[in-house]
């Protein structure tokens, strides 16, 4: 998504909480491509170091036109092993941080684009990994309510993605597999969800939508 926003004409800021090695780099690609990058650190989960980030950011780089909120916590947990805890964690990366993120770009100037990053399995059920699927529930009812609270100064999407990268330990064999069951059969890539974010972020006329990226997952999940 960076090098694509890059490629449209963006100056990015590449947000990062442990990885400053691949942060560092992918700065240098971004510079490659004849952008202004620079890149910040914070851990969002603690509330606030995601309070501060936007104003760092405008330090650092001026100020901010669009936010992409991409970052989240994505652990297994089913209902019978849930805990408070666990569930607070995850909303605090994957709803609370977007929220106030997208509050500080609405207070900076009132002005700008924000897309927030779902799933495609939000139209069906994770029964494995609850409080994931709960925090991003609250962050696709925060695309809407934002959408509205802070027009008409800034317009709020959402992507949802579905099968694009294979988990952790797997491979490419991994996602054809799987994509055998897609109505499309057939699974994307990280430049089918670069190209939603970069219409989204160009659009001055779509607000409170999400598109799902996901070869008709969603339709499949939503069946009963």
């Amino acid at each position: 998504m960076s090098l694509a926003l890059a490629s449209n004409g963006a100056n990015v800021v590449v947000h990062y909480s442990r990885s400053a090695e691949a942060a560092t780099s992918l700065v240098a690609e971004l510079e490659g491509l004849g952008a202004r990058a620079v890149s910040l650190q914070a851990d969002l989960a603690v509330p606030e170091q995601a309070e501060g980030l936007m104003a760092h950011a405008r330090e650092r780089a001026g100020r901010i036109d669009a936010l992409v909120n991409n970052a989240s916590v994505f652990e297994p947990e089913t209902l019978e092993a849930a805990s408070l805890d666990h569930l607070v964690g995850d909303v605090k990366v994957n709803a609370w941080a977007p929220f106030v993120l997208t509050r500080a770009l609405a207070r900076q100037s009132g002005r700008g684009k924000v897309v927030n990053l779902l799933d495609a399995r939000l139209a069906g059920l994770d029964l494995a990994h609850a409080g994931y699927y709960l925090s991003k529930h609250i962050l696709e009812a925060l695309t809407r309510m934002t959408a509205l609270a802070f027009a008409p100064g800034l317009s709020v999407n959402a992507v949802a993605p579905g099968l694009i990268l294979p988990p952790s330990g797997e491979d490419e064999a991994y996602l054809a597999r799987l994509a055998r069951k897609l109505p499309l059969e057939r699974h994307g890539g990280p430049e089918d969800v670069a190209r939603a974010v970069v219409f989204l972020l160009e659009s001055d006329f779509v607000t409170g939508q999400v598109i799902y990226v996901d070869g008709g997952q969603h339709l499949r999940e939503a069946q009963p």
